[in-house]
């Protein structure tokens, strides 16, 4: 039992680096699509929306869309919090046209978007939107 508390704790640091890395900010994510030669993968949320919650811990971890995720360049926009209402669109919801949460797009490096998708993905469908299919 010990062999195993020790392999895990070993294991952990190591499972964790495998983690698609996402960027928070669009400039950055530019920059690196430009680097990697990527099209950029925009999760626009916001901390009360429960799908987008889901999407975040129930779908962006599976191994088949952390595969997918490793062919584009991440980025994750929190554009509202949970206890501020909001008055006017953020800027970031203004730029992508958000009409709900969460809003999916997948955009080029120099920020034109190419497709969308308004609303929550299954793993499967997820995989198939950054693929393109």
């Amino acid at each position: 039992m010990k062999t195993l508390a020790a392999l895990l704790l070993t294991a952990a640091p190591l499972l964790a680096q495998n983690a698609v890395p996402w960027e928070h900010d669009l400039a950055a994510a530019q920059q690196r699509a430009r680097t990697e030669h990527k099209v950029i993968f925009v999760d626009v949320w916001t901390e009360w929306c429960g799908w987008c919650t889901r999407l975040q811990k129930n779908v962006f971890p599976k191994p088949e869309v952390q595969a997918a995720l490793a062919k584009v360049v991440p980025l994750s926009l929190k554009t509202q919090l949970k206890d501020v209402s909001p008055t006017d669109q953020t800027a970031m919801e203004k730029r992508f046209n958000v009409r709900g949460f969460p809003a999916l797009f997948i955009v080029d490096a120099e920020g034109k978007v190419l497709r969308s998708n308004p609303g929550y993905l299954e793993p499967a469908e997820l995989v198939k939107f950054l693929e393109g299919k």
